[in-house]
């Protein structure tokens, strides 16, 4: 289990595994950042901004970029700018390539870069923690998530997720996670409450999701169930909500069912530190 991130954290570099952050919300966040919490120094590095039809660059320039934020001896944390697919294409290289620096800091982000969280804490590099990102600040109410992260970089743990229990815990995107199975980067999570949140998903592939998940989860102290977004109408009721869905899967595998937890893909999305920093 990770120890306790050093806070307060000074010098962040911002990068994006993924898909490009549009400069006008960088440019937002460095004034909110500025503005309020000015002993953080954001860094946002320039790849955040190339686009490479669906990516930030190409596998190369984003796998460069990350490596730049990481090998920097003076930065204390790396926040991912913005999720959309992609992280996964660059996660094994990454890991790979990544050295003694990479174990001194702090990899912030959640949605499609909980690849990269996953195969960190796997792999016992640095500390990994879901938190709001950068490009959050587009959402309705989105400053309060730029700032909860900003907040606790500065040693504030008020935005924490409030049903952390003094268990080790993990929280990811559902999608996210069901494809980590199988990879060298699917963290170890034996003992561990497992946060899932998703977005975009019709119920049905919900429920596929965790027949999925669930067979790899063995000795997990319990789920929690993060928000359910933005699911699609389908052409015919499935049925059950998100909920009653993953009540049955934790009943059918033996898994708790330990409630709901504020994570997700909205401005109220909280922070989780992985393992036992919280």
């Amino acid at each position: 289990m990770v120890a306790r991130v050093h806070r307060p954290i000074r010098k962040v570099a911002i990068c994006a595994p993924a898909t490009p952050l549009r400069r006008k919300y960088a440019e937002a966040v460095s004034a909110l950042a500025a503005e309020e919490f000015p002993a953080v120094d954001l860094q946002f590095h320039e790849q955040c901004f190339v686009e490479d039809g669906h990516f930030a660059g190409s596998d190369e320039v984003r796998l460069a970029a990350l490596l730049d934020c990481v090998n920097d001896a003076s930065v204390d944390a790396v926040w991912f700018a913005k999720g959309g697919y992609g992280s996964n294409r660059i996660a094994a290289e990454f890991l790979g390539k990544a050295d003694v620096e990479a174990g001194r800091k702090t990899y912030i982000g959640y949605s499609d870069c909980g690849t990269l969280l996953g195969g960190l804490y796997r792999a016992g590099i640095g500390r990994a923690v879901h938190a709001p990102m950068p490009v959050d600040i587009k959402r309705e109410g989105g400053e309060y998530a730029v700032r909860r992260t900003l907040a606790w970089m500065s040693g504030n743990d008020e935005g924490l997720e409030q049903g952390l229990s003094g268990k080790p815990a993990v929280a990811f995107n559902l999608y996210t996670l069901a494809m980590l199975v199988g990879t060298q980067m699917m963290p170890l999570l034996e003992g561990h409450e497992v946060l899932i949140e998703e977005v975009g998903e019709y119920e049905y592939a919900i429920d596929r999701l965790m027949f999925h998940l669930v067979e790899h989860l063995r000795g997990i102290a319990g789920i929690r169930l993060g928000e359910v977004t933005a699911i699609p109408e389908n052409d015919r009721p499935f049925g059950a909500d998100a909920e009653q869905i993953v009540r049955y899967w934790c009943e059918r595998y033996g898994i708790a069912y330990l409630g709901r937890a504020s994570i997700g893909h909205s401005a109220t999305n909280r922070i989780v530190p992985f393992g036992l920093e919280a």
